[in-house]
This record gives C-alpha cells, sequence and structure tokens, in this order.
C-alpha cells in the first residue's frame, strides 16, 4: 500500500537579518511607516538588548560581544558585504556570515513577503534566528550537523520570543494569541523540503521539529538550547522510502486516502481505546460525509473547523463537510491534513465515551495529544504491522500542524488553547505515545 504523502513545498529559510542603528518601536505588532526595513533594525536592536542579559547563563559567565560587522541588507542589484570570499548570487534568503561578523537579508523579497504574509513578529523571530548563528559562533560550539545548528538557532530565536511575551521588548509589545499563531504559520512554511536528510549539508529540519525547538525555546530558555547536541536532539524527518514515493510523493487519491485513514483510525481506537482511564471495548465509530451546508441533524456537536466537521455525542456518530472542507484540507495542505481532521473527530469520541470533556483547554490538549498517539502508531509501525499498510511519509508530520495550526486559528476566545499549544499537545502524543496523553 503507499504511503502517505502530499504537501506543499516551500524553501527552506537559510538565515536572516537587520539594520544598524534603533529607531522608534512598531506599536501592536504593526509595521513602521518605514516598512520591512524598519522592523528589521528595530527587532535586531531588542534581540541584541536580550542577548546582552542571557548571553552569560549559556557562555560561563562571559560578557555579551555584539556584532560587530553590521547588519546589511541586500537585493538583485545591490550585494550584501563580502562573506569569505564566496561569490554573490541573489537569493530570496538571509544569513550570518561568521567571516565577517554581520547578518545580511534580503529586503526585496524575502523580508516584505514574510511581513506581509505573517506579520512583523515572525521577521523578529527571523532576526533572532540568525542572531542565534552569531551566538553560537561567540559561544564556540558550531562543530554540530547543519540541522543541529539550524534547530538551536530556532530555540535562541523562542527564548527571545518568550521575552518578548513576558513584556520585555523595546520593538515590540506582548503579542496576542492571534499573532503567535501567525508567527507559527510562517515557521511552518520555512522548512525543509519533505525527503530531505537530516543530515543533509544545509538542512534546517521540517515544520515539525523547528515548531518543537521554537517551543522549546519559549518554554524552557536558552539554557535549553544550548544544550542541544547530535547525540540528544530529537529529529523525525526521513528520506523517502522508494524511488517510486519520492518521484509521486507517496500521495493517494482523495476518496482513498479518507476511506483508509478512517479504517486506520478506527482499528486503531479497537486495539488501544481500553487502555484509557475509563476506556473498554471500541464500538464502531460512524462517519458520515456531508455536502457543505447540508450537515446531518444534532443537537450540540462537539465542533471543529468552524462546525464544518463535528463528533455527535447524542448519536454517537462522527461527520464532515465532504464537498469543501475535506477536499480543501487536501488540495491546499496534503492528504495527511484530511487525516489530521480525522484523528480529532475520533479523538472527541474517544474524550466522550470514557465521560472526559473536551469543552476546556485541558479537554482539548488532551485531544490533540490523542490524536497525536494515533499519528504515533503509524510513525512507529513497519510496513507489515498494518493490513491496510498506511504509514507516514516524509511531509506528513508538517501537513499535520500545518491542518491544526488552520483549526486552532479558528473562533479563538479568551481561555481557549492556543495554536501554539495544540500543537505542541499533538507533538506529545506523536512523539511519547497514547500513555502521556491522561
Amino acid at each position: 500500500m503507499r504511503a502517505l504523502r502530499i504537501g506543499l513545498v516551500v524553501a527552506a529559510l537559510v538565515t536572516a537579518g537587520c539594520g544598524l542603528s534603533p529607531s522608534r518601536a512598531p506599536e501592536n505588532d504593526e509595521p513602521t511607516q518605514s516598512g520591512a526595513s524598519d522592523v528589521v533594525t528595530t527587532s535586531l536592536t531588542d534581540v541584541e538588548r536580550f542577548w546582552k542579559d542571557a548571553f552569560p547563563q549559556v557562555a560561563g559567565g562571559k560578557a555579551f560581544q555584539a556584532i560587530k560587522g553590521g547588519f546589511h541588507p541586500y537585493t538583485e542589484t545591490v550585494a550584501p558585504p563580502d562573506c569569505g570570499g564566496q561569490p554573490f548570487e541573489y537569493q530570496p534568503n538571509a544569513f550570518y556570515c561568521p567571516d565577517g561578523d554581520f547578518i545580511a537579508w534580503d529586503a526585496q523579497q524575502l523580508i516584505p513577503q514574510l511581513q506581509e504574509a505573517f506579520g512583523p513578529l515572525l521577521v523578529g523571530v527571523v532576526m533572532a534566528h540568525e542572531y542565534g548563528h552569531a551566538i553560537q559562533t561567540r559561544i564556540g560550539d558550531t562543530d554540530q550537523p547543519t540541522v543541529v545548528l539550524e534547530q538551536q538557532a530556532d530555540c535562541f530565536a523562542g527564548a527571545w520570543l518568550a521575552d518578548v511575551q513576558a513584556g520585555h521588548s523595546t520593538a515590540f509589545k506582548k503579542p496576542d494569541a492571534a499573532q503567535v499563531d501567525n508567527t507559527v504559520a510562517g515557521i511552518l512554511m520555512l522548512r525543509d523540503q519533505p525527503g530531505t536528510p537530516a543530515l543533509a549539508e544545509g538542512a534546517h529540519g521540517n515544520a515539525f521539529d523547528r515548531v518543537r525547538a521554537l517551543q522549546e525555546g519559549v518554554q524552557q530558555g536558552p539554557a535549553k538550547c544550548a544544550g542541544y547536541s547530535e547525540g540528544n536532539l530529537q529529529v523525525t524527518e526521513v528520506p523517502f522510502s522508494t524511488e517510486e514515493e519520492a518521484a509521486t510523493g507517496g500521495d493517494l487519491p482523495y476518496d482513498q486516502a479518507v476511506n483508509l485513514l478512517a479504517e486506520d483510525a478506527q482499528d486503531f481506537w479497537t486495539r488501544t481505546f481500553r487502555e484509557l482511564p475509563g476506556g473498554g471495548a471500541w464500538q464502531q465509530l460512524p462517519v458520515q460525509a456531508f455536502a457543505d451546508g447540508s450537515p446531518p441533524d444534532c443537537d450540540d456537536p462537539d465542533k471543529q473547523a468552524g462546525g464544518a466537521a463535528f463528533y455527535c455525542p447524542a448519536g454517537d456518530f462522527a461527520a464532515f463537510d465532504n464537498t469543501d472542507l475535506g477536499p480543501r484540507l487536501y488540495r491546499q495542505i496534503g492528504d495527511f491534513a484530511v487525516g489530521m481532521l480525522l484523528g480529532d473527530l475520533f479523538a472527541r469520541a474517544a474524550q466522550d465515551r470514557r465521560g472526559a470533556s473536551t469543552a476546556d483547554k485541558a479537554g482539548q490538549l488532551t485531544v490533540d495529544c490523542l490524536a497525536g498517539a494515533w499519528t504515533n502508531d503509524m510513525l512507529t509501525r513497519d510496513s507489515e504491522s498494518s493490513n491496510k499498510g498506511v504509514r507516514l511519509s516524509p511531509g506528513d508530520l508538517d501537513e499535520a500542524v500545518t491542518a491544526l495550526l488552520a483549526f486552532g486559528r479558528q473562533g479563538d476566545s479568551a481561555g481557549a488553547a492556543s495554536a501554539f499549544d495544540r500543537i505542541a499537545a499533538y507533538r506529545k502524543g506523536v512523539l511519547e505515545g497514547l500513555g502521556v496523553c491522561v
């Protein structure tokens, strides 16, 4: 049976940069009048403020030394400073140059487009990532595979983001959940092409791992990031298993993906539901596909995706829009985005059947973890362990978190789980399995 994989292919972030002198801070996370370059400048100035205090924690008490070579925008016609004699070829990227101790960034496409699509806070995180490479050089710990160094820089960027969230930034006011979610959405786009081996030269990691690194920085600070090494960094990206899979992306037709994934979730919960507190024998969960705007009747449905998918406790069935939502997830994200939708519905049913709530923040995060536990089952099985042959392929985890972010950003309210929190709960289930979810 073919493996599941279809998804967006987006160039990975190579590096990022800013300007020399501080200027006024953007208010309410809006760009200043001068535009993206102003945001870059204020962001990098703020990152340096952060590292002045934080650097001694990760460098054995050594004092922080700011970048000496400055911050340099470039375009197709205006080259950055020389970096070790390498010829300049325009690319919409950004980079830290250790030879000249400077940061350069594309002011023509990359930074303006990221700001327009995802907001100034993502620009700040990109800059903090690049400054993270300067921190690595100053610590002297650069003898690691590229993917370790890149995710460590993501983690360092997360530590700065936590400082922004704490209200200490001179560049940004405290971001709300929507602004953080927009930033995470941008990180999801700045990932390696699916199938890139983790130890390949220049590998940054898939979105699933990059968001994990960012979140570890947010939650555990720069000391956690400084401890990254090849021996302790958990990397989930793997190459395609066959030439055919690489050529096709492992794509399944939409209807086949829906049927196989629903059957696989049914099989998973049949095998595992009794392991949960309050669980027992799993009764087959009917899954109804409905036309857009014509859902089956249900009193008080447990909704997902703005009501286009739901579990019905009273009727004990799941339903989803099969003419708009399902095909749109498949078309715009990939086949395992549909898997994430189905995994969520089955997890809601499991919660209800064991007498637990999905209505509050804790209940929602448990649902996400349970969906991750099903993903863990697919991730860890071998090709002979399932009579359906359904397994994960490169890119599937990225598709799952992209879909989860889309779900989580709809209908945010005070006290609700943010998409950032939901991705973390899902990842916990993916990496550790069912036992950590309840």
